[in-house]
C-alpha cells in the first residue's frame, strides 16, 4: 500500500484560533504518479527476467500537427521511455483520409510487438473523420486508452477485471484511494458526462458501493448537489466554476479541468486553473487535488499501467514463436465415408482468421470468399530478418495404380505437427491439373482425412492461377505468330511503312521502338541505313525454336504469382500454388509459397513440401532445380511407400486405376514385397545422394499384416534410411502421423549438408548423363540427331549453364512405363531437347515422352455434379 503520508501535503492550519479548521490536504498526482512508474519499473524488470529481450509496446497515432496534441504525445513518450516501454509516434498528415487512418489502426491492431494503441484527440484533418468509427477500430485488448464501446460497455456492466479503464478516470479513483477514504456508502457526484471522463467516472465509483449522482450542463441546482456530496468529481471543462461555498465540509475534491485564464503576472499572459475554484475550496474541502499536478500527472501514469496490464494479458497466452491457432478435433468413422463425404463434414474456418493465427497482416491478404485467399509477397518482405524454420520435403517411390500417397502424407505430416505436436506447421502443395479433360490427376487435394478443403475450391478453378497462365503463354504464341506472318509476307520498307508511319513527312517512334534501337546500339533513328532497318524491324526469332518471352506477361499473371492460403480438415495452413507435373517439368509447389511459410513457422515450426512423383524425378528436381534457384536447403527428405506398391515393383500383377485391387495385394505374401523392396532401396540411395536423412513413412493399407510392415521397415533401415514408421493418416488424420511427426523431428536435429547431382558448368550431354546414371540406373544416354543439334545451339546461345528438367515418365525409373522395379542393362534415348527460359532450365524429351498432358480414359467430370447430394 502505498504510503499515504507520503503523497499528501498540509496547505496549512490555523488551530483552533477564531474557530477556523485545518485546511484542505493537497492530494498530489505528481508523487502518486513517480510512484506508480516505480513499481511499474519493478514490473517490467520481471517481465524480462522471464522473458529475456520482451518490451511492452505503445503506439501512439496522431492526424495533424496541434500544438497541444504535441505537447501531451511528448509527455506519454517521456514516461514510457522512463518506465522501459517501447513507443512511438506514428503521425499522419492533415491530409489523411479516414480509409488511411484506418488501415494505419488495422496494421497496429495485427502487430505483436504492440500491446498498446492511442489514438491522439482531436483527429486534425482537412477530410471528414467519424472519431467514434476511429476510436473503435482499435483493438479492445490494445486500447489502453479504454476508449472503445466495448470496453466502455464492460466497464458499465462492471467487468472491470476484463477491460481497459480509461485513464483519467482510473487515476482519479486512485488519488481517492490515496486520501484513505472508503468509497462504499458514500455520496459521489461527478460533473460532466463525457466519454473520456465523466461516463467512466460514474461507473467506476458505482461499482464501488458508491451512491452516484451525474451533473451536467442542464442540472438545476447545481450547488445543492454539489453540496451532499461526499466525494465530489469534476470533469466540466469551465474555469472555476465550482465555489467553494457549495462544498460539502471536509468532502474529497479531484478537480479534471485544465482550463487557461488570462494572468497578467504570468510571462504568456495566462495562468492554468482547474474547473474548482481552488482558494474558496481548500477552505472546506477534506482533501484535494491541486492543477496543475493533480490529475494530469496520474493520466499519464494510468496510461503506462494500462500498456503494461496490456502486454502481461499478452504475456498469458504467449508462447515465443508459437502460433494462437486453434485446430479441428476429428472424429474418423468407420466404415470410412467417400473423400467427398469426409470433406463436406467439416466447415473451414474464416479464411481471415487464418491468416490472423499464422501471423499475416490484413493487408497482406486478399480474400477470395471466405476460405481462400493469396497473399501478398509484402509478407516476406516484411519477415525478411526472421529465421527460417525446418524444411521438409515428401517424395515417395515411382507411382502406381494401387496408391502411395506423397500428397496425403504431406498434409498428414503437417497436421500431426502442428494440431498434435503443437509446433507450428505449414504444408506447401501443387494445384490439381485440370488438364484436358477437367482433372487428369482427379479430385482434391489429398485423401481420407487429410484434404485441402473445401474440395471443390481446390480441385476447379481456386484462384485462376491456371487460367492466367494459360492467357499469358496465348499471348505468347499470338504474338509471335502474328510478328512471324508479317515478316514472312511483307517487304522490309512495308513492314516499316506499318511499323512507324510516316506522316507530314516525319516518322514518330513509340518509346518501346525507342528502346529497341537502344538496345540494338542504333543512336539516330532519323537517320536509319537499309540494314539498320532490317535488324529494327526482324525479330530474333526462330520459329521451330520455343523460347520465354515477357513484358506485358507479368501484367497478366500479376496474381498467378501471389499463393494461395487454404487449410485441411483439421485447420492446418496450407499454401496451394502452381502446379508443374513432375514427368514434364519440375512437380514442385512454387519458391515463394515455401520461402513465406518458412518465415511464418519461425526457427521452432516446420515447412512440409512436396515433390510430386517418385524420387528419381520430383526430388531430383526440387534439388537440383528449384533449391539451387531458391537457395533454402531442406533438413529432411520424407520417403513415402506402401506395402501394395512395392508388391507391384516386385513383379506383381499390373493394375488399372480404379479397378479392384487382386489378391495378391491384399493377401501376405512377404516374398513379392521383398522383391519390391529392392525399388524402395534404389529410390533410398536417390535421396541419400543430396546428402540429408530419410525417414521412410509407410501408408498403411488395411489389409497390411504386421509381418510385411515390419519386413518394410528392417529393408528401409539397411538401406540407409535413419527410420521408417508405419502411418495411419488415411484413416486417422493428423494422429495416425505422430510417430512420423516425431522421428522427423528427431531426423531434423542431425547432422547434414546439402549435396547437388552435378555442377551447372558441366555440359549440356554430360549433365543429362549423370542424371540417367545416379537416378535411373541406365547403362548410358543416346542423343538422337534433333537433340544433339539442340545440344549444339544452346551451348552456342550461352544456355549450357543452365539446369536439366528430364521430361521422363514417372511410371517407371526407366523411359518404358512398363517396366517397373529397379529396370538394368538399358540405354535412355533423348529424342529432343527444349529450352524453358522463363523457368531457367532445359527440358530433355526422353524415349516417346510428350510435354502435353495425358488424357485419361475415364475422365473426371463423370463424378461431377452441381446438386445438393454432390455440392
Amino acid at each position: 500500500m502505498l504510503s499515504f503520508a507520503a503523497l499528501t501535503l498540509r496547505l496549512g492550519s490555523t488551530g483552533c484560533r477564531g474557530g477556523r479548521r485545518n485546511l484542505a490536504t493537497i492530494v498530489s498526482g505528481n508523487k502518486t504518479s513517480q510512484l506508480v512508474r516505480e513499481r511499474l519499473k519493478e514490473d517490467l524488470d520481471k517481465m524480462r527476467g522471464q522473458f529475456p529481450g520482451f518490451r511492452p509496446g505503445l503506439v501512439v497515432l496522431q492526424v495533424g500537427d496541434r500544438d497541444d496534441s504535441n505537447l501531451y504525445i511528448s509527455m506519454k513518450l517521456k514516461a514510457a521511455a522512463e518506465i522501459g516501454i517501447n513507443a512511438s509516434h506514428v503521425r499522419l498528415p492533415k491530409t489523411a483520409t479516414e480509409d488511411e487512418v484506418l488501415r494505419r489502426i488495422v496494421e497496429v491492431n495485427e502487430n505483436l510487438e504492440v500491446h498498446g494503441l492511442i489514438v491522439q484527440l482531436p483527429l486534425d484533418s482537412i477530410n471528414p473523420m467519424d472519431t467514434e468509427k476511429v476510436t473503435n477500430a482499435v483493438a479492445p485488448e490494445k486500447d489502453v486508452d479504454g476508449l472503445t464501446s466495448i470496453n466502455a460497455g464492460k466497464l458499465s456492466r462492471g467487468d472491470l477485471g476484463d477491460c481497459f479503464i480509461p485513464c483519467t478516470p482510473k487515476g482519479c479513483m486512485k488519488l481517492i484511494s490515496q486520501t484513505g477514504t472508503s468509497v462504499a456508502g458514500k455520496n459521489a457526484v461527478v460533473i460532466g458526462r463525457s466519454k473520456i471522463v465523466g461516463a467512466p467516472m460514474h461507473d467506476l465509483l458505482l461499482w464501488s458501493h458508491a451512491t452516484v449522482t451525474t451533473c451536467h450542463s442542464k442540472t438545476t441546482d447545481l450547488a445543492a448537489q454539489v453540496g451532499r456530496a461526499d466525494i465530489l468529481v469534476v470533469g466540466a471543462g469551465k474555469a472555476e466554476m465550482v465555489k467553494g461555498e457549495w462544498l460539502k465540509e471536509g468532502a474529497v475534491v479531484i478537480d479534471c479541468g485544465i482550463n487557461h485564464i488570462p494572468d497578467d503576472s504570468k510571462a504568456n499572459g495566462m495562468r492554468v486553473v482547474g474547473d474548482v475554484h481552488y482558494p474558496s475550496a481548500k477552505e472546506k474541502a477534506g482533501f484535494i487535488t491541486p492543477v496543475p499536478g493533480g490529475v494530469g500527472p496520474m493520466t499519464v501514469a494510468m496510461l503506462m499501467e494500462n500498456t503494461v496490464q496490456s502486454a502481461k494479458r499478452f504475456l498469458k497466452t504467449y508462447q515465443p514463436g508459437k502460433w494462437n491457432i486453434s485446430y479441428a478435433k476429428l472424429k474418423p468413422q468407420k466404415p470410412q465415408p467417400r473423400d467427398a463425404a469426409i470433406a463436406h463434414s467439416f466447415t473451414p474456418k474464416s479464411i481471415g482468421r487464418l491468416a490472423r493465427e499464422v501471423g499475416l497482416f490484413s493487408e497482406e491478404v486478399e480474400p477470395y470468399g471466405t476460405t481462400r485467399a493469396k497473399v501478398r509477397l509484402e509478407a516476406l518482405n516484411r519477415l525478411k530478418t526472421q529465421p527460417n524454420g525446418k524444411y521438409l520435403v515428401v517424395t515417395g517411390i515411382t507411382p502406381t495404380p494401387l496408391g502411395e500417397g506423397t500428397t496425403t502424407t504431406t498434409l498428414g505430416l503437417a497436421q500431426a505437427l502442428g494440431a498434435h505436436l503443437h509446433v507450428n506447421s505449414f504444408a506447401c502443395v501443387r494445384q490439381p491439373s485440370r488438364g484436358s479433360n477437367f482433372g487428369v490427376k482427379g479430385g482434391a487435394v489429398g485423401g481420407g482425412y487429410c484434404q485441402v478443403i473445401p474440395m471443390e475450391e481446390v480441385s476447379l478453378h481456386l484462384t485462376s492461377d491456371t487460367q492466367a497462365v494459360m492467357a499469358a503463354s496465348s499471348l505468347v504464341v499470338d504474338t509471335i505468330n502474328a510478328r512471324v506472318l508479317c515478316e514472312s509476307t511483307q517487304s522490309d520498307k512495308a513492314l516499316f511503312d506499318w511499323l512507324v508511319p510516316l506522316r507530314d513527312g516525319h516518322r514518330k517512334f513509340s518509346l518501346s521502338q525507342l528502346n529497341r534501337l537502344k538496345r540494338l546500339g542504333i543512336e539516330k533513328p532519323e537517320t536509319l541505313k537499309p540494314e539498320e532497318i532490317y535488324r529494327f524491324i526482324h525479330l530474333d526469332i526462330d520459329p521451330e525454336t520455343k523460347t520465354g518471352i515477357s513484358g506485358v506477361l507479368a501484367t497478366l499473371m500479376r496474381d498467378a504469382v501471389k499463393p494461395s492460403l487454404m487449410q485441411t480438415v483439421e485447420g492446418t495452413p496450407v499454401f496451394v500454388h502452381t502446379c508443374p507435373l513432375s514427368d514434364i517439368a519440375q512437380g514442385n509447389s512454387s519458391i515463394l509459397a515455401d520461402q513465406i511459410a518458412l518465415k511464418l513457422v519461425g526457427p521452432e515450426g516446420f515447412v512440409v513440401t512436396e515433390a510430386e512423383g517418385g524420387a528419381e524425378l520430383g526430388m531430383e528436381k526440387f534439388f537440383d532445380i528449384k533449391c539451387r534457384s531458391s537457395g533454402l536447403h531442406p533438413d529432411v527428405v520424407v520417403m513415402v511407400a506402401s506395402v501394395p506398391a512395392l508388391k507391384m515393383h516386385g513383379g506383381g500383377p499390373a493394375v488399372t486405376a480404379g479397378s479392384a485391387m487382386p489378391k495378391e495385394y491384399s493377401a501376405e505374401n512377404l516374398t513379392l514385397l521383398e522383391n519390391g523392396c529392392n525399388h524402395l532401396k534404389r529410390q533410398l540411395e536417390n535421396a541419400r545422394a543430396f546428402g540429408l536423412p530419410v525417414v521412410v513413412a509407410i501408408n498403411t493399407f488395411s489389409t497390411d499384416t504386421d509381418a510385411e510392415l515390419g519386413l518394410v521397415c528392417e529393408q528401409a533401415k539397411l538401406a540407409g534410411a535413419l527410420e521408417a514408421v508405419p502411418c495411419s493418416h488415411w484413416a486417422e488424420g493428423g494422429a495416425g502421423a505422430v510417430a512420423l511427426g516425431q522421428a522427423v523431428q528427431r531426423a531434423a536435429e542431425t547432422p547434414h549438408q546439402i549435396n547437388f547431382l552435378y555442377d551447372l558448368e558441366m555440359p549440356i550431354d554430360d549433365k543429362i548423363r549423370v542424371i540417367a546414371k545416379s537416378m535411373y540406373g541406365a547403362d548410358d544416354v543416346e542423343l538422337l540427331p534433333q537433340a544433339q543439334q539442340k545440344v549444339a545451339l544452346f551451348s552456342k546461345q550461352g544456355l549450357g549453364n543452365l539446369p536439366i528438367c528430364m521430361a521422363k515418365t514417372h511410371l517407371s525409373l526407366s523411359h518404358d512405363p512398363e517396366r517397373k522395379g529397379v529396370p538394368t542393362g538399358f540405354t535412355l534415348p533423348i529424342r529432343d531437347i527444349h529450352a524453358n527460359l522463363g523457368a531457367g532450365f532445359l527440358y530433355p524429351l526422353v524415349g516417346t515422352s510428350s510435354v502435353a498432358p495425358q488424357s485419361p480414359a475415364f475422365s473426371c467430370f463423370h463424378d461431377n455434379d452441381f446438386s445438393t447430394e454432390s455440392k
